[in-house]
């Protein structure tokens, strides 16, 4: 038995203390331990009785109680072997940070007579936390310049841990120019510097990096990295270099002001302001080249300033010049030749009479768009031309006569495609070499009403809380129309429908410009789980065009019902009353409250709670079945009448619930006991009439097997094996809740079965009638239908496979048939024998519609 007492109790304890220290005997004495961090829960620090020169016997019978400051108990007292036990996890970083000395300080009290004892625990250090930097990346800048020797602090590692498993040492991963020099500084730790022992170059490594590893000195050492970068920083040690000494380049004559002659290209092997190169003419005697060429200093471009004549120059020497902008700069020296090429002077002119723009996109072939005109002010041969269209357009050159011509549609339009055309005309005379110019045309295409509004997907699913407030958007619709300006405005309207004899427009609105669908009523998920509307988008073109979408509206439920209690518990007001024997046994049964949920899912799993009076420990109730059982023997001390109030809750979110009140009363024999769930009639009253037509149907059955059986064994004798390979072999499955299943491939049945006769549920449904939303309907052993969600569990104790030789043959199908028909009418009787009160209309209506659907399946 442990006993612990700590602060947060309420202030009347404290003054309780007060006066137990002014008016009873005190004394006081210090009692010290010492314990290491990290121990495990349940560690012996040492015994209090022991130490206390007290019997172990005394300590419960004196109330030990340990008083301390802290938020958490670490300590604890086991008053039956007087040792002082860890209670929680001491972590002396946390408890004291930054200190030294470490302690934790309570307060011993006995009482008879009432004594005070102060406890001290040492907290010992221990390895448990690794050194570490305050930042992961360290980056240092270094001149390649730097002599060698030079030295750079570096940072220093943090560890919580004290003494002996603070840091001690710093190492430097392995590089072939720099070493670390480790500095010891007693008790302020160690430090560390970055010592350079070989020149750095930048152009060979621009970027170094290293690792400094911190290690401590526990036993094993722990340790923390740290990664450094060392960038190069450049000096100016490089000159430029041009690509070549010396460059040709050839001009045309007559080239416009502007065209590039060539580029030159320097490059320095420094960086910044070191290798950013300056380009310049180089002035020789009496001829300046920048009267004729542009030299561009930044990128070394050099284009033509004035006209180049080649009966004047054939040719230039130019001399250029490339200068970095370092502190000190350097430069190189390279030779440009230029040569001037004699050529065909004046190109073809190009000129637009007039233009016809915008074109619709439905013009038809050789629609005429514009009118060209081709010049050339060279004779002869120089002077004559020829005109055509560049690229792949819809577009084409009629010629008029001689040098006129005009621009026609020679293929579909289409605005949505491309609604800008650039048509470019090149015009070549036929000089040697020819000359050429480009003209490009703009043409623009306007908009017709050819393309309807588009959905982005033609169904569209739509998820509606149930209860949702009128006249919420539920979802906005949006069709995008290809089209322009009037032709892509569209408007949304709902189509003509209706949902259960009720016009979709009386439930559902939209807004014709939004496209928002707005509800006109609060949806019932138990009334109405899914319906369909569509919704049609039409533009504003003429004619105008539409298209459709289809809206799948799906209603979620919401816990918007509470459980109800069902028979005999159910009438409000009643007093409901059991009894059970005084000798009554732990797990005795005293009844089963049942409860139905008309939500779904999650929010109709129900569980069941018992809210029992202070200190009334007799009964409990099971979560999930609703079963009443005690949890004990009774006792002298026990209530006679036990009054109990159960509460049944739904899995909903909030949770929603009913109470039903049930009054258990004790008598001291068996022979007292009245109850409806305890009454076991005498063997010939409980066989109900419904028990003897069960028991003629498994007759019926039985014989109609036989005769069936007969009858396919003589076929089978007169046909191939193939015959019955369309037949697949069914399957019986035991799930570990007891429940049988019974499988093939255009049939299923689901059997449940419960372990406990007194309770047993019966579910049964075929695959031709699946649950709905993965709904099933069970018949319990209170003769009420219970609608429940099923959750998937894919977990099987076994499988009985009834594949022989031939899985697919009728024989073994029909076997399968049997077998299951025969297992559930034993349950059903066994079901009705034991509970005999179960013969409600429900009941027997849902027994005999299984027998007829059986047996028209054997039929």
């Amino acid at each position: 038995m442990y006993k612990s007492w700590k602060p947060g109790i309420c202030e009347h304890v404290w003054i309780r203390i007060v006066v137990f220290l002014c008016l009873w005997h005190w004394a006081a004495s210090q009692l010290a331990y010492s314990i290491s961090e990290e121990v495990n829960k349940g560690t012996v620090v040492g015994n209090l009785a022991k130490d206390l020169n007290v019997n172990v016997q005394e300590l419960e019978n004196r109330d030990l109680r340990l008083v301390s400051s802290y938020s958490k108990t670490y300590l604890n007292v086991n008053l039956r072997s007087g040792n002082l036990l860890v209670e929680e996890r001491i972590d002396r970083e946390e408890l004291c940070p930054l200190t030294i000395k470490c302690s934790l300080k309570l307060q011993a009290f006995l009482s008879n007579p009432m004594t005070a004892h102060r406890i001290e625990v040492i907290i010992l250090d221990v390895n448990d936390n690794s050194p570490a930097f305050l930042e992961s990346r360290y980056y240092l800048n270094i001149s390649e310049s730097s002599l060698t020797g030079e030295r750079y602090l570096l940072p220093v590692a943090v560890d919580a841990d004290i003494g002996s498993n603070s840091v001690k040492t710093y190492k430097l991963s392995q590089n072939e120019h720099f070493s670390l020099d480790v500095q010891s500084g007693g008790e302020h730790g160690v430090s560390a510097e970055l010592v350079l022992q070989k020149a750095l170059d930048r152009e060979k490594q621009s970027v170094i990096n290293l690792i400094l590893t911190a290690v401590d000195g526990g036993k094993p050492p722990r340790t923390g990295s740290l990664q450094i970068h060392v960038n190069v920083i450049d000096v100016n040690d490089n000159i430029p270099a041009f690509s070549k000494l010396l460059y040709k380049v050839r001009v045309k004559e007559n080239v416009t002001p502007g065209t590039l002659v060539i580029k030159l290209n320097a490059t320095d092997l420094d960086e910044g302001m070191n290798s950013k190169i300056l380009y310049s003419f180089i002035k020789r005697g009496n001829i300046d080249p920048s009267n004729i060429f542009d030299l561009n200093s930044e990128t070394g471009e050099i284009t033509v300033k004035g006209g180049l004549d080649y009966e004047e120059t054939p040719a230039y020497e130019v001399r250029v010049q490339a200068t970095d902008q370092g502190a000190s700069p350097r430069s190189a020296h390279a030779k440009l030749l230029i040569e001037i090429i004699d050529m065909n002077d004046n190109p073809p002119q190009i000129s637009v009479t007039s233009l016809i723009t915008p074109v619709k996109e439905d013009a038809e072939l050789g629609t005429i768009v514009a009118f060209i005109t081709v010049s050339d002010k060279d004779g002869g041969k120089n002077g004559v031309t020829s005109c055509k269209v560049v690229g792949s357009v819809p577009f084409n050159l009629k010629s008029n006569y001689k040098n006129d011509y005009s621009l026609v549609v020679d293929g579909p339009l289409d605005r949505e495609t491309t609604s800008v055309y650039n048509v470019t005309i090149t015009a070549t005379d036929e000089g040697a070499p020819p000359l050429f110019s480009n003209k490009v045309i703009t043409v623009h295409v306007s908009d017709v009403n050819d393309n309807p509004p588009r959905f982005t997907e033609p169904f569209i699913s739509v998820y509606v809380k149930e209860n949702s407030p009128t006249g919420s958007v539920i979802y906005t619709v949006n069709a995008f129309d290809a089209d322009l300006d009037v032709n892509a405005k569209v408007t949304y309207t709902l189509l003509d429908s209706s949902l259960k004899n009720i016009p979709v427009s009386s439930v559902l609105n939209i807004n014709s410009e939004t496209g928002d669908i707005i509800s006109l009523q609060s949806f019932n998920y138990e009334e109405l789980k899914t319906f369909q509307v569509k919704v049609q988008a039409t533009d504003s073109g003429v004619p105008p065009l539409s298209s459709n979408v289809t809206v799948n509206v799906l209603i979620l439920d919401e816990n918007d019902n509470s459980p109800t209690i069902l028979a005999p518990y159910s009438e409000h007001g009643s007093v409901n009353s059991e009894s059970i024997p005084y000798s009554a046994e732990a797990g005795y049964f005293v009844a089963k409250i049942r409860a139905v949920d008309a939500d779904s899912g999650y929010n109709a799993l129900l569980s069941y709670h018992l809210s029992e009076p202070k200190g009334n420990n007799l009964f409990r109730i099971g979560t999930s079945t609703g079963e009443i059982r005690t949890k004990r023997r009774m006792s002298d001390n026990d209530l006679k009448t036990h009054p109990l109030v159960v509460l049944v809750s739904d899995n909903g979110e909030p949770s929603l619930s009913a109470t039903v009140s049930v009054d258990v009363v004790v008598v001291e024999s068996t022979a007292e006991i009245q109850t409806q769930f305890r009454h076991v009639p005498v063997k010939e009253d409980s066989f109900s009439d419904l028990n003897l037509y069960l028991l003629i149907a498994i007759v019926s059955v039985s014989v109609i097997f036989l005769l069936s059986l007969i009858t396919l064994i003589a076929v089978r004798c007169h046909r191939t094996d193939g015959t019955f390979s369309r037949y697949s072999a069914p399957m019986i499955t035991t799930h570990p809740d007891g429940s049988w299943s019974y499988s093939k491939a255009t049939q299923q049945y689901d059997v449940c079965f419960s372990s406990d006769t007194l309770k047993s549920d019966v579910v049964v449904f075929p695959a031709p009638f699946p649950p709905v939303d993965g709904e099933l309907i069970s018949i319990n052993g209170g003769d009420t239908f219970t609608r429940t969600q099923t959750l998937p569990n894919k977990e099987k104790v076994g499988n009985l496979n009834l594949s022989l030789v031939k899985p697919h043959s009728a024989i073994i199908k029909l076997l399968c048939h049997f077998l299951l028909t025969v297992l559930t009418y034993i349950q059903i009787i066994q079901l009705q024998v034991n509970n005999p009160k179960n013969q409600n209309t429900k009941t027997d209506f849902f027994f005999l519609s299984l027998l007829d659907r059986t047996l028209e399946h054997f039929a």
